[in-house]
């Protein structure tokens, strides 16, 4: 094991159990259920014996905190990626489309990180950095990751509140009743909410309408900005599993992108803001499409 800290216990008006006591005594694991997962798992000594919760503490006693060595067997993954923030604390990437976050196969994102980005100097260090939350296979984009333990859980809090601001853009196809609203409904019994807002409409020969439309989720369930998309009757372009079948477009990939993020940084408390711009063929295909229509308009092609 390796010793992460170790504190001095002063003189106590009245015995305290351990399990009481070491809430908020260390940096590297701050919170009571925290401390307590520490002990149960033996990570705890007392004047050099490993302890238990209900030793009760008086003063002078020397506690120190252990983490057991851990060893990254994963695969790194030599593979490019573009960083767009990086601290001490978390990184914020360009995902690619096609490519998943995570999972057992070794060409992953989470496998390509640690090639990317440099490693934490902090106590509590992750093995590797973990993303705080997902993009789908298809959708590319800025992806937040966490690089020690309790950044992690900070972000993760951040985002149950719904602290973190998500920007998307996206493609759909067909004409949208409406150019702006709110979409709250529920997937697999959770609420899910999102904001749309219509950004650029383009008639379109072979899809009727496409739109560039501007997507600001408050929740995070999977598949949520598609599946809304969807049940507006304006599936994304590209969607091969909420598309409309037959007019689901081939080859090119969905048309969903993670434009940026915004929050107040966990550890330092700054405004942190990333983005990245649309892939080329969000551009390419909106250029195609208006071309297409000044052909058919003018009589070049039937």
């Amino acid at each position: 094991m390796i010793k992460l800290e170790k504190h001095l216990t002063p003189k106590l008006p009245k015995p305290v159990r351990l399990s009481d006591y070491v809430a908020g005594i260390f940096e590297t694991i701050t919170t009571k259920k925290g401390m307590k997962k520490a002990i149960e798992k033996g990570l705890v000594k007392v004047n050099g014996d490993v302890s238990f919760t209900g030793r009760y503490i008086s003063g002078g006693e020397v506690i120190e905190l252990y983490k057991k060595e851990e060893t990254d067997r994963a695969p790194i993954v030599k593979m490019k990626l573009e960083v767009l923030y990086e601290d001490d604390y978390i990184a914020i990437v360009n995902k690619p489309a096609g490519i998943v976050v995570s999972g057992n196969k070794k060409h992953t994102l989470v496998n390509a990180l640690p090639y990317n980005l440099k490693k934490s100097n902090q106590k509590d260090v992750l093995p590797r950095p973990q993303p705080a939350h997902r993009l789908d296979f298809p959708t590319s984009g800025v992806l937040l990751v966490g690089k020690t333990a309790n950044t992690l859980t900070a972000l993760n809090d951040l985002f149950r509140d719904r602290e973190i601001k998500k920007v998307y853009q996206t493609i759909t196809q067909g004409k949208m009743k409406n150019l702006e609203g709110k979409l709250e409904t529920t997937i697999k019994g959770k609420a899910a909410i999102s904001h749309y807002k219509v950004l650029q409409e383009i008639p379109s020969p072979k899809f009727d309408q496409l739109n560039l439309v501007e997507l600001s989720p408050e929740t995070g369930r999977r598949h949520q900005l598609r599946i809304h998309m969807s049940e507006l009757g304006t599936p994304i372009l590209g969607d091969k599993t909420y598309g409309i079948e037959g007019k689901v477009m081939q080859g090119k990939g969905l048309y969903l992108h993670a434009l940026s993020l915004s929050f107040d940084h966990p550890i330092t408390k700054e405004k942190i803001e990333a983005s990245t711009p649309l892939p080329a063929k969000f551009e390419k295909l909106m250029e195609n499409t208006i071309k297409d229509k000044k052909k058919v308009v003018s009589g070049e092609e039937e």
